[in-house]
């Protein structure tokens, strides 16, 4: 089974690339973000033409999330992360698919930082691990996927020392990450390449792409119950230099039945 996560970063604007996308790897769940559309206008029937079912929580030009399989029932087990009922962002959607948990997230990015935003993004990042806590011990087989907006270790960000005091690299987003993967879940992709320098982000500002410039920020987290069905794992780099391509590249894993 192969699970993708893919910030599209608009599913409309960029709808030809994320079809093009599925038709050549045809993956059997897919965790959008980064929908920028209301409710009503994700292309559900372009998506269902390309042989996926979908559940989707939109937001008018901002956020929003999705998860897609081919040819599976999808649970729907919630579309809002608890623990802030006043939060109105689209953010978080989970499901039963295939006998997995599978959850997609949109981690708030928190710039300017120090400020609000980058408060919400912590307060974010630990509404998360609480709920993450519950995932852990429930026992099931979870996968916590899409976009964490955060470089975990100096590996993940091209030229570090120019990210010091970036919310996405800042000390206190680094060690909410660490609480999370505290409580045992696996990186997949640092558990199949532990050394390798391997990005998912690429700027359009300074062909970041062409100088292979970019930031590991999109995550896949395996639930001890799961990660020892991990075969394989890579990133859709090519992706990115598609035209009117995402400024993210599909990351993707392999799971034994």
């Amino acid at each position: 089974m192969r699970i993708a996560t893919y910030n599209v970063n608009g599913v409309n604007g960029r709808l030809p690339v994320l079809l093009r996308w599925l038709e050549e790897t045809k993956p059997d769940i897919v965790c959008l973000q980064e929908l920028k559309a209301p409710e009503e206008k994700f292309p559900l029937q372009a998506i269902n033409d390309a042989g996926y079912n979908a559940i989707w929580h939109g937001q008018k030009s901002w956020n929003g999330v999705a998860i897609l399989a081919r040819g599976m029932e999808i649970k729907e087990l919630r579309r809002v992360l608890p623990g802030d009922p006043e939060d109105l962002h689209s953010r978080y959607i989970e499901a039963w698919i295939n006998d997995v948990v599978v959850g997609c997230l949109y981690l708030p990015n928190g710039n300017p930082a120090p400020g609000p935003k980058f408060d919400y993004k912590l307060q974010w990042f630990e509404r998360l691990r609480v709920h993450a806590t519950e995932l852990i011990a429930s026992g099931l087989p979870v996968v916590l996927t899409g976009d964490y907006n955060v470089m975990p270790m100096e590996i993940d960000v091209y030229k570090p020392e120019r990210w010091v005091d970036d919310a996405l690299f800042r000390p206190e987003t680094r060690a909410a990450f660490g609480k999370i993967m505290e409580q045992g879940w696996t990186d997949a992709i640092r558990k199949l390449y532990p050394d390798q320098t391997i990005y998912t982000f690429w700027d359009y500002f300074r062909n970041a792409y062409g100088r292979d410039a970019g930031l590991r920020i999109d995550h896949f987290l395996l639930s001890p119950s799961i990660e020892g069905r991990l075969k394989a794992a890579g990133v859709d780099r090519h992706v990115r230099g598609w035209e009117k391509s995402s400024d993210h590249g599909p990351v993707w894993i392999e799971l034994s039945d």
